[in-house]
């Protein structure tokens, strides 16, 4: 089809390509979303920037037209010719040693010495560049070998020969591999690897025989050289990481002309059983594209995508990466429907929007692993190791099968810590394990593992706030993980996009612990008050190594009304023993409660949160027991005076009782945290507004987030009542 016509079709709305030749058509910057382009001939098109969500390129074939495959090979021709000539350097200073006819017959001693030097330099040069390949250490050898052959030049007086065959041997043979590997390597990509070398031959024969007249050995030692290049080509299409600078170079100068998708948007395109050589892919928003069977995926430009890793490229052709290890490797959005990860790592990765459908993760190690809006959907995920990850609102846990999973990687002594459901002889039911792990609420999870510097932390955050102000940042929850490891919790709006946030906050945080001590004094000064805050708590968090103790005080009197209270303590003893942060509290109880009784325990248990069940009659106090067991009323002058006594012990007050609003306000005169019910309160709001304000302080949360998460879970029982809470602070 022609050029013309092609744009005519698309000008009209038309979206089916499929078998079209569309080879160096141009669409560029072009909406072609939904498009079909099943086995189109796609060599040498141009869709940089170009909308392709949705895109169907199953079995296209892409890569370089034959015009462009004949340009390239010629030019890749006269260029390996040309090296190879460099490569005659070899034979000069290996006739210099053996003193071989032509230009350097009858040399001198001092010409065999620096004809050896150069030799030795070359041969180490190549040993290198085989162990490490090319880079700054292979780059540092070759300087120090320049300055080897000057001083031989200096030291000896040699003559210009010699100094050509000691100097130039770092420098000239050098170059002449550079030149003769690379392309070696991107004939292999375009299918002329014997071309090149016939060129690299030729111009080596030529070279040799014009310099060094007719003897074997200058020849036999420049081919030694061209084939030495070879060899590292051949190593760097195979994928040898030490010479992916060869690599890159040779598929950066055989994609010249090839098919380009730079910039463009893959999101959901699909290139199942397409041939993709030469083919640039930088920059381009792979979002759950589909790489399926697709053919010389190895041989593409990925610029700085997840393509570029080569076993990523593996998993995603296959499907398969079993108890492969893929920790800290930026996967956002990748494809994996239905692959077989059974075993694998992905501590610290970044899966977020990636499609996990009826993947297999069983045994996944996904510690840290971030997951925002990541699609579960009919995944497997029973034994899975689910310590920190990452998971938002936005995650997908829809049909996911899971029997159990480990809230802690496995150790040597504990080889399956916090096994979720505890009791092992239960199992999680079809659908239970969404209900259970789906958090209430977006939060960014700010990991720090090393080195906590809690100015960093106050200084990082504010500038994060301030930079995203539409993000509503708020902190919920600090908690400190074992040794200096710290955990900051922040809530933000759902839109945010809490992966670019954490990276900003973290590139910020390193910047900022690296700074020297009198500007990092210099920023809080600057900022002081709202930093020296933050950083105080933070401060505060991570020297304390004491569990927070629970007090669970009731009581029923005799001449009162039943209530539930033996209910309302055993689901916040459940609640508290299958926290994440279970180890964190202490938990005692008192029962039947006298009002001697209250300060005693306060002394013997030192508590800092405070928990009484039971009746209140507002202004009249609430209702504790006598020595006969009938009530007795304490009013809030008493319990406030009470209170002031321990303020420096406790933190919150929780008073579940009726109209204990009253006392409340009594007591938020020295407790920081007071709540209390503005009217009656029936037993089922009660018990429901202690299972949510727990298992929110069992996982980390705030007093605020506790408490906003009990009223919620009222709401979502069916029963009014949710505004009887009242949550008073200091």
């Amino acid at each position: 089809m022609k050029a013309r016509e092609v744009l005519k079709r698309y000008a009209q709305g038309e979206r089916d390509f499929r078998r079209v030749n569309l080879r160096g058509q141009s669409f560029k910057g072009k909406n072609l979303s939904e498009a079909d382009f099943r086995e189109a001939d796609i060599r040498s098109t141009n869709f940089s920037n170009a909308n392709l969500t949705g895109a169907n390129f199953r079995g296209a074939k892409g890569g370089l037209q034959r015009r462009w495959a004949i340009f390239l090979v010629a030019v890749s021709f006269l260029l390996s010719a040309l090296s190879g000539f460099f490569s005659l350097y070899v034979g000069m200073f290996l006739a210099v040693i053996f003193n071989n006819a032509g230009f350097y017959a009858n040399n001198s001693t001092i010409n065999i010495i620096a004809g050896w030097i150069g030799l030795i330099v070359v041969i180490i040069f190549c040993v290198i560049i085989i162990l490490w390949g090319i880079g700054n250490r292979a780059l540092v050898f070759l300087l120090v070998a320049v300055f080897v052959g000057a001083f031989a030049l200096f030291l000896f007086g040699a003559s210009i020969g010699a100094f050509v065959g000691a100097f130039f041997a770092a420098g000239a043979s050098a170059g002449a591999f550079f030149v003769a590997g690379t392309l070696a390597e991107a004939f292999v990509i375009i299918g002329a690897f014997a071309m090149a070398g016939v060129g690299a031959f030729i111009g080596d024969g030529i070279g040799v025989f014009a310099i060094a007249g007719t003897g074997e050995v200058p020849f036999i030692g420049a081919a030694a050289f061209i084939s030495f290049s070879a060899y590292i080509g051949w190593r760097a299409i195979k994928g040898d990481e030490k010479q992916a600078l060869i690599r890159n170079i040779a598929v950066a100068f055989a994609a010249t002309a090839g098919t380009s998708f730079r910039g463009a948007n893959l999101t959901d395109a699909d290139f199942t059983g397409a041939t993709l050589k030469n083919t640039d892919l930088r920059d381009a928003i792979l979002t759950r594209t589909c790489w399926r069977n697709t053919k010389k995926l190895d041989l593409i430009r990925p610029g700085n995508t997840y393509l570029k890793n080569s076993q990523v490229r593996q998993l995603l052709l296959t499907g398969q990466g079993q108890d492969k290890n893929f920790d800290n490797l930026p996967l956002r959005g990748i494809n994996l429907q239905e692959a077989k990860l059974q075993g694998a790592s992905f501590i610290s990765a970044d899966l977020s929007k990636a499609n996990l459908q009826d993947a297999n993760l069983s045994g996944a190690k996904l510690k840290q692993t971030q997951l925002d809006a990541t699609d579960f959907t009919g995944a497997t995920l029973t034994g899975s190791y689910i310590e920190d990850w990452g998971i938002t609102s936005q995650t997908n846990f829809t049909g996911v099968r899971c029997e159990y999973v480990y809230m802690r990687l496995p150790t040597k002594n504990n080889p399956d810590p916090l096994r979720k459901p505890d009791n092992r002889e239960e199992v999680f039911a079809d659908g239970e394990f969404g209900d259970f792990i789906k958090p209430i609420v977006d939060t960014l999870d700010l990991y720090h593992n090393q080195g906590v510097d809690p100015r960093a932390i106050a200084i990082s955050f504010k500038e994060l706030t301030e930079n995203n102000p539409d993000a509503e940042l708020e902190i919920v929850a600090m908690e400190k993980r074992g040794g200096d490891k710290f955990l900051l919790r922040v809530e933000a709006t759902p839109e945010a996009d809490k992966s670019q946030l954490s990276a900003d906050y973290f590139n910020t945080y390193n910047q900022i612990k690296g700074l020297p001590e009198q500007e990092l004094k210099a920023l809080i000064a600057d900022n002081s008050q709202q930093i020296r805050k933050l950083e105080n708590v933070v401060t505060t968090v991570l020297k304390s190594d004491k569990r927070r103790g629970i007090l669970l005080l009731s009581a029923n009197p005799a001449n009162t009304t039943k209530l539930r209270l033996d209910e309302e303590m055993r689901e916040i003893k459940e609640g508290l023993k299958r926290a994440k942060q279970r180890e964190q509290f202490v938990i005692d109880t008192a029962e039947a409660v006298r009002y001697r009784d209250i300060h005693r325990a306060f002394l013997d248990y030192e508590p800092q949160i405070i928990h009484f069940s039971g009746h209140g009659s507002g202004e009249d106090g609430l209702a504790f027991e006598d020595e006969t067991g009938n009530i007795k009323l304490i009013d809030g002058e008493a319990l406030g005076e009470l209170f002031e006594l321990f303020s420096d012990q406790v933190e919150c007050v929780v008073l579940n009782a009726c109209y204990s609003q009253v006392q409340a306000t009594a007591i938020v005169q020295h407790i920081n945290y007071v709540i209390g019910m503005n009217q009656a309160i029936p037993d089922k709001v009660a018990i429901e507004f202690a299972i949510g304000f727990y298992d929110a302080l069992g996982a980390g949360r705030t007093v605020e987030f506790a408490y906003k998460l009990g009223c919620n879970l009222i709401k979502r029982s069916g029963v009014s009542g949710a505004l009887i809470p009242q949550l008073l602070t200091k």
